[in-house]
């Protein structure tokens, strides 16, 4: 059976598991044991391109499995292989790729396979208790989800003397038919009753964590949207699905690691870029379609702010510090660290992790992730099961087409681009809210232009390629100047604050003020020279 699977998953805090449990089973419920094995090639080719080959005992069948990740966070292409009842004593059934053939989850494992040339071995395994139910929501998103709450663990190299588990406690909802926006509405209710938060990390994932002895994985940093269909026939809401989608694929990661006790540096720095991104884009692209709240800035602005803050807080000062001593130091200040008994900002802050799982946090998280997969259809009406009343969606509006939405583009980045050339003239007359406001605007035209620029630029035209990436070329020497300039300016007011603690501070103090005349006039020149750059998006395509 092919399908396209679309599911959340949640972790479970172990405080919570108890109350999941008893409210999963306030409906009727299946308990089912699953013993899986997971196969790869031994330099784990498929697992580099997002696949994952199966074969699990589902209490007494046998199942062959093969997924591979879909359009965004929430799709997985899937096929299953019913291979029967194991009889007792049985062996078990060999993996077989070709029972996947002519599927286009199939097609791609086999072109992987093929690639690679290497055999396939057992990877890892799990053992997991699943209790699943149905849940029909009704309304305008109606739909039939399944719960499924999966307790057990992962294990890697079983029998030997490296053999190495992890715990898996997680909460899955996948839609099995209606509304993407009733599984959305399900999730959100689910997460924020029980301290859920979104998880990136798949049993495979885990299995393959534990193979390669890994503890903290490397950050997950922005790409370019891609934009599934050709860019003539993208209308409005089909470039705001992409482009949310492109910030989403860096944030998620990130936050999951995160919310799972990571306190990675380069992982929080990543989100909090991230959470920027996602920010311009729910704001520069809101005219592309009028039709969801996301757009509005009611509902997400206000929890992406204080996760962006709140993240920064205690990072910020340590980094600004770390870059101002060494300078400090060559110019003769006594040492002196201002961070040193300043234990009420470090008393106060939260940990990432508690920021990352805050409800509100991750109820937008999921709102944005619904909104990716929003245009999936109800394809048959749902029968009764435990009914559950979701949210109901915005009334619709039409987005813009496909010319009328590069209009709006070609609008919005030069309006960002005269505002940012018209404020560099008179930087150094700006008073510091005005200049802060203008690196904030410099850093929201280069995402905007990164979002957009496969939409002004042919694929395979290597001069339109070159245009945008000239022009985004000349906006890093004025990003440069303009991060500079902010540092000194923090740093300088956290020296400030600890004269309040230490007569040392003010040199400092001193020293950066006398240098704040010459920064601003080098952001001045920076900033000039953008008005030399190509504006890629005037350019008629």
């Amino acid at each position: 059976m092919a399908a396209m699977e679309i599911e959340f998953k949640f972790h479970i805090p172990a405080g919570r598991l108890k109350a999941v449990e008893a409210a999963l089973r306030r409906g009727t419920v299946v308990r089912t044991r699953l013993q899986a094995r997971y196969f790869d090639t031994a330099d784990q080719a498929l697992a580099a391109q997002g696949i994952v080959l199966r074969l699990r005992k589902e209490g007494r069948r046998w199942v062959q499995t093969v997924k591979a990740t879909g359009d965004n966070a929430l799709h997985r292409l899937e096929h299953n292989i019913d291979l029967g009842a194991a009889a007792a004593g049985s062996a078990v059934p060999m993996i077989d790729p070709q029972r996947h053939q002519g599927t286009p989850v199939g097609d791609r494992l086999a072109k992987v396979l093929a690639a690679s040339g290497a055999p396939l071995v057992e990877r890892q395994s799990t053992d997991i208790v699943r209790l699943t139910r149905d849940v029909r929501t009704t309304g305008a998103g109606g739909a039939v989800v399944e719960l499924a709450l999966d307790v057990g663990k992962v294990v890697a190299q079983a029998g030997t003397p490296d053999e190495r588990e992890s715990p898996v406690c997680e909460l899955e909802l996948e839609l099995k038919r209606g509304d993407v926006q009733g599984l959305v509405a399900l999730a959100r209710r689910w997460s924020q009753q029980h301290g859920l938060w979104f998880s990136t990390v798949s049993k495979a994932e885990r299995g393959a964590r534990l193979l390669a002895k890994l503890d903290v994985i490397p950050a997950v940093k922005a790409e370019t949207p891609c934009f599934a269909e050709e860019k003539g026939k993208l209308d409005g809401h089909a470039i705001q699905q992409a482009v949310v989608a492109s910030c989403l694929a860096q944030m998620l990661p990130n936050a999951s690691e995160i919310a799972a006790g990571s306190t990675d540096e380069e992982q929080i720095h990543q989100l909090r870029i991230g959470i920027r991104r996602l920010r311009t884009a729910l704001r520069e692209l809101a005219g592309l379609d009028e039709r969801t709240d996301l757009f509005n800035g009611a509902e997400w602005e206000p929890p992406l702010v204080e996760a962006f803050r709140a993240l920064g807080v205690l990072r910020d000062r340590e980094q600004v510090v770390k870059l101002a001593q060494p300078q400090l130091r060559d110019a003769g200040a006594p040492e002196f660290d201002p961070l040193a008994g300043d234990d009420a900002a470090a008393a106060h802050a939260p940990s990432p992790g508690d920021v990352v799982r805050a409800p509100a946090f991750q109820s937008v998280l999921v709102s944005l992730i619904g909104f990716t997969a929003a245009a999936t259809a109800a394809v048959e009406d749902a029968p009764k099961s435990d009914a559950e009343a979701p949210e109901q969606a915005p009334s619709p509006s039409g987005p813009l087409d496909a010319s009328d939405a590069r209009r709006y583009l070609r609008k919005r980045l030069q309006h960002l681009h005269g505002q940012i050339v018209r404020d560099g003239r008179r930087f150094e007359s700006l008073n510091s809210e005005d200049q802060h406001r203008t690196r904030k605007r410099l850093k929201r035209l280069r995402y905007l232009a990164e979002f957009v620029m496969p939409l002004f630029a042919d694929a395979d035209d290597k001069e339109e390629k070159s245009a945008a990436e000239r022009y985004l070329k000349r906006l890093r020497p004025a990003q440069d100047a303009l991060g500079e300039f902010n540092d000194e300016a923090v740093a300088q007011a956290l020296y400030r604050e600890a004269t309040a603690r230490d007569a040392r501070a003010w040199f400092a103090v001193g020293w950066f003020s006398a240098r704040h005349a010459a920064g601003a006039k080098a952001c001045r020149k920076a900033l000039g020279e953008i008005v030399k750059a190509p504006r890629f998006w005037k350019k008629r395509s």
